[in-house]
C-alpha cells in the first residue's frame, strides 16, 4: 500500500492508503492540517501542497488543476492540489503543506490551535 508523509511546521503525519486515493483524502485520514475550502472539487487552491518525493507515483496534473494553481500563492515546480493529485502507484509520497493551505485549514477549523499563534 502507498505511504503518504505530510509535513507542516514542526508536525509530521504518515498514513497508508490504497491506490486511487488523493493526497487530500490521505491528509484527512491522517488528520493533517491541509485546507480544503471548496470540499476538494478543484474550485480553490487551499489544498495546495509541495510534493517533495514520489511525484512520479501520482496522476499528472490536468488543465483544470493548472488553471487553479495559477491563482495559488508561491507556486513551485513541485506544486499540486491535494484534491487532484491521485496516487497511481505503490511507494512513498512526501508532501509539505503550504502556508496557504495551513491558513485555510485553521480558518476552517477554529477549534484547532494554530501553533503559529502560540506565545
Amino acid at each position: 500500500m502507498p505511504t503518504v508523509r505530510l509535513r507542516a511546521l514542526d508536525q509530521a503525519w504518515e498514513v497508508e492508503v490504497p491506490i486511487g486515493t488523493t493526497i487530500l483524502q490521505a491528509s484527512k485520514k491522517a488528520h493533517a492540517w491541509e485546507g480544503d475550502a471548496c470540499g476538494g472539487v478543484c474550485a480553490c487552491s487551499t489544498c495546495h501542497v509541495y510534493v517533495t518525493q514520489g511525484k512520479n507515483l501520482l496522476s499528472d496534473a490536468e488543465e483544470e488543476e493548472e488553471d487553479i494553481l495559477d491563482k495559488a500563492f508561491d507556486v513551485r515546480a513541485q506544486s499540486r492540489l491535494g484534491c487532484q493529485a491521485k496516487i497511481e502507484k505503490d511507494g512513498v509520497i512526501e508532501c509539505e503543506i503550504t502556508r496557504e493551505s495551513l491558513d485555510a485549514f485553521f480558518n476552517e477549523h477554529p477549534q484547532e490551535v494554530d501553533p503559529r499563534k502560540r506565545k
